[in-house]
């Protein structure tokens, strides 16, 4: 097993990967090589795992370290990994992160410890603690829709001080907080910054973004990567093409269901289609029916991008 080299501020598209599953507490182990390959044989740039889409908050800590492991080996250093630790107790996310360190990893992420709603100098002291005890470099996730908690830009700012803490992956899709955070940062150029939502990317990567962890490069990698590299030359012709087929993936795959859950069960269901895993997601979340994979399907076909 090789470490892929990375360098700060990490750039580029980073798809956070689904966990493919056999059923609730199994990994399904034949297609996450299957996905592993798919996606970076599109040529992006790092993968992501255990993060939202990847139903971090769902998964056994048995079956996140089997995940760690088996997609460890199997990226066996071609793009860098990031590792998600999210976790409400601190000593979880360090065990983790020492898992992830084993495999190879070149970074963890965070998202806010959930349930209790921390003030920010709360969450100050709580991800520089965490910092001081991890083995490896830590990416910020804000990700207020999910934690009840959002980052804010002054916080982002005072926490990119810590030696360990390299970066941001901002998806709470508020914009504005998104440029005030740049804004802050624009003397630490080496500072990962890099946005959540599909729909964001181009536009944050064209105003000095590092790049995207967007879930539809799940589907579509070619597509984000492609992108993002004509977000990054500033060509705005190649642009807005490509912009409109991520705003088509999204709006076609996104929104079949009316849970908070939908994009992770419209792009599993997608990739159950095409081959790539089961349409199987962990307790409490459900999968798409028959009827919502039927009109995946009619998207998919309608949807104007090579796979």
């Amino acid at each position: 097993m090789h470490t892929a080299s990375a360098s700060w501020p990490l750039r580029g598209i980073i798809p956070p990967m689904i966990t493919p599953l056999l059923d609730n507490d199994t990994l399904d182990v034949t297609n996450l090589e299957k996905l592993i390959e798919y996606i970076i044989g599109g040529g992006v740039h790092g993968l992501f795992i255990l993060g939202t889409t990847g139903e971090l908050s769902s998964l056994s800590y048995s079956l996140r370290r089997e995940l760690i492991h088996h997609t460890a080996n199997l990226v066996n250093g071609r793009v860098p990994l990031l590792v998600g630790i999210t976790d409400t107790a601190l000593s979880e996310s360090i065990q983790l992160a020492q898992t992830a360190a084993e495999g190879g990893a070149a970074a963890v992420v965070a998202a806010a410890p959930y349930y209790f709603n921390l003030s920010q100098v709360e969450l100050i002291a709580y991800y520089q603690h965490l910092a001081d005890q991890l083995p490896l470099p830590l990416l910020l996730y804000n990700m207020p829709s999910h934690t009840k908690i959002a980052l804010e830009p002054a916080t982002v700012h005072i926490l990119a001080q810590h030696p360990n803490i390299i970066g941001v992956k901002d998806s709470s899709g508020n914009g504005v907080n998104f440029q005030h955070t740049q804004h802050l940062l624009r003397h630490q150029p080496e500072f990962t910054v890099l946005v959540g939502p599909d729909e964001l990317t181009a536009e944050v990567v064209l105003l000095g973004a590092h790049g995207g962890i967007n879930g539809g490069a799940n589907l579509f990698p070619k597509l984000y990567v492609d992108m993002y590299e004509a977000a990054t030359r500033r060509d705005v012709a190649a642009l807005l093409p490509l912009q409109e087929q991520v705003l088509t993936v999204c709006s076609r795959l996104y929104r079949i269901g009316d849970t908070a859950a939908s994009y992770i069960q419209g792009v599993k269901g997608a990739l159950s289609l095409l081959g790539l895993c089961h349409n199987k997601l962990a307790w409490p979340l459900q999968p798409f029916s028959s009827k919502e994979l039927a009109s995946i399907q009619q998207y998919l076909a309608e949807i104007k991008v090579s796979v």
